[in-house]
């Protein structure tokens, strides 16, 4: 059986994620861009800050986790391979 490709491949620097490699990821992220998007455009942050970023922090973290399982396993790089 062959292992699936990483949907969010390790950056080449630092500690995190790039960009996706492939449609699962990237719809991912789409979707993540338009639950953003509807979180500013109903919750209005200057009127409910805290719910605003309740909201964001929750949406952010769901995306890490995403990114947890589905992406290259996280570590710190200089650059190298």
């Amino acid at each position: 059986m062959q292992k699936q490709p990483y949907w969010f491949p390790a950056k080449r620097y630092g500690w995190g994620w790039g960009p996706p490699t492939c449609w699962q990821g990237w719809a991912v992220v789409v979707v993540y861009a338009v639950l953003v998007a509807a979180a500013v455009l109903t919750l209005h942050p200057e009127r409910k800050p805290l719910l605003f970023f309740a909201a964001i922090s929750g949406l952010s973290a769901l995306l890490v986790v995403v990114c947890w399982i589905k992406g290259e396993p996280p570590r710190w790089r200089w650059g190298g391979k």
